[in-house]
């Protein structure tokens, strides 16, 4: 947490391990970290479908086959055993859900 960090300089400070230039040049960074990481948050989670696409990624712990479900589960915010009743049942009726699993499976990154 930032407060906590500025908390842990300013003792530093007082106990004479920092000067009052490193202090500030310190402090400086850790404000500018933290609004670096805000600003990353606030882009990425504006809720477009392109920043969505973007948070796609393949899962590595919740997979069966490729992590395709795992990974639309969070981006999606419905649970991973539903996308895969429905690439099972567009595969079973329809044939095309087979295709677009190995198409994801491909195309998209593993995380």
């Amino acid at each position: 947490m930032i407060s906590d960090e500025i908390k842990r300089l300013h003792e530093l400070h007082q106990a004479g391990a920092l000067s009052d230039a490193e202090f500030e040049r310190a402090k400086a960074k850790v404000l500018a970290s933290a609004n670096a990481v805000n600003l990353n948050k606030a882009t990425a989670s504006d809720g477009s479908f392109a920043s969505e696409l973007n948070n796609l990624r393949r899962s590595r712990t919740d997979r069966w086959l490729g992590g395709v479900c795992g990974g639309l589960a969070p981006v999606s915010g419905v649970d991973a055993w539903v996308w895969r009743l429905v690439f099972t049942l567009f595969t079973l009726t329809f044939g095309f859900g087979l295709v677009i699993y190995l198409l994801l499976w491909i195309f998209v990154p593993e995380e």
